[in-house]
């Protein structure tokens, strides 16, 4: 098994409750509430920034021109995600850029642009890039699942239609090939630390749904 291959695996059970999850089984079907996925487009958007941040700090200390070029381009496609998918879905449902600059990131959404922008800064680049892997190849995941059942005229069909393209299967296949390159250069202690933090941003994605679904906000003080 491929080092990807076995990171998926020890976090099977989490990523089986990722796709059937409330959030993304209402999406599936769409019956999804428009004021719930409207709070998560806006979320989104405040963590892809963050995303691309993460994605542009890892390729500033890559090992190689190819890993450089690789993780910058997919910087670029995040921030043009956010500003073509999300833009499309703000103005639908009416979320104004004053609104959206308003509306401050959720703590499921800090927490985990936090944690991947302090692991992009500070920990070896392959345990960064362990990092980063889950945000798009569970996205995938959850892309096709939804594919492979949802009708002709889903209201959610520009999402879907995003994360089960081929440009992003592409996206995702660079990553888990250069992901596996990292680790199979690395020995057992750098292994085990890109394990957790792979661990750690399935978790975090987990998280980024349950939050969305349940419109989790601060506590007041």
């Amino acid at each position: 098994m491929t080092f990807t291959d076995e990171a998926k695996a020890a976090t099977a059970t989490l990523q089986e409750t990722i796709l059937t999850m409330p959030f993304n089984a209402d999406l599936a079907s769409g019956a999804l509430r428009p004021e719930v996925f409207r709070g998560y487009i806006v979320q989104d958007a405040h963590y892809l920034e963050g995303f691309a941040r993460g994605l542009a700090m890892a390729a500033a200390r890559a090992s190689d021109p190819p890993a450089i070029a690789q993780l910058s381009g997919s910087a670029n496609g995040a921030i043009l995600v956010e500003r073509g998918l999300h833009g499309h879905y703000m103005e639908l449902y009416g979320v104004t850029p004053e609104m959206y600059e308003a509306t401050p990131p959720s703590r499921a959404c800090d927490h985990y642009v936090n944690f991947l922008l302090r692991t992009a800064a500070i920990d070896p680049f392959p345990v960064a890039v362990a990092a980063l892997l889950p945000c798009f190849s569970i996205y995938y995941d959850v892309g096709h699942a939804i594919q492979d059942t949802a009708v002709k005229d889903h209201p959610y069909r520009a999402w879907i239609d995003t994360y089960a393209g081929e440009e992003f299967g592409e996206a995702v296949r660079a990553m888990l090939a250069l992901t596996d390159r990292l680790a199979a250069a690395g020995d057992a202690p750098l292994r085990r630390a890109m394990q957790a933090a792979y661990a750690a941003s399935v978790w975090h994605e987990w998280m980024f749904w349950h939050s969305a679904y349940h419109e989790e906000a601060w506590p007041a003080p």
